[in-house]
């Protein structure tokens, strides 16, 4: 069993900064892929940015390029994504998520484990 818990979301000004965790429970996190998703209110669940089992390759979605940041720690089974120069449109629950491949699938049906999802809400 696969467990994803996501912290650190909240309120904060357009302009400013989150740093969110992501933490998972279970030997399989240092041969997963590991994503971040978010989903607005009224809208699909869209791809934000993924890494790759070592941590050495990422990618991200247009949007978000030169201000979030992808990270993981496969000693402490931890990925973050630092959030700066945040924007209200950035405004949604975030998801972490694991694929149990290889690939830097943007795909949300490629996931395999899915946390609860933490909110970031960014006021004007």
């Amino acid at each position: 069993q696969v467990q994803l818990v996501e912290s650190g979301g909240g309120l904060v000004q357009a302009g400013g900064s989150l740093r969110l965790s992501c933490a998972v429970a279970g030997r399989t996190f240092s041969t997963s892929v590991m994503a971040w998703f978010r989903q607005a209110p009224g809208k699909e669940r869209e791809f934000v940015a993924v890494i790759s089992r070592s941590g050495g390759s990422t990618a991200y979605t247009d949007s978000v390029k030169g201000r979030f940041t992808i990270s993981r720690d496969n000693a402490k089974n931890t990925v973050n994504l630092q959030m700066n120069t945040l924007k209200p449109e950035d405004t949604a629950a975030y998801y972490c998520a694991a694929y149990l491949g290889t690939i830097l699938t943007r795909r949300l049906y490629d996931y395999n484990y899915w946390g609860q999802g933490t909110q970031v809400t960014v006021s004007s």
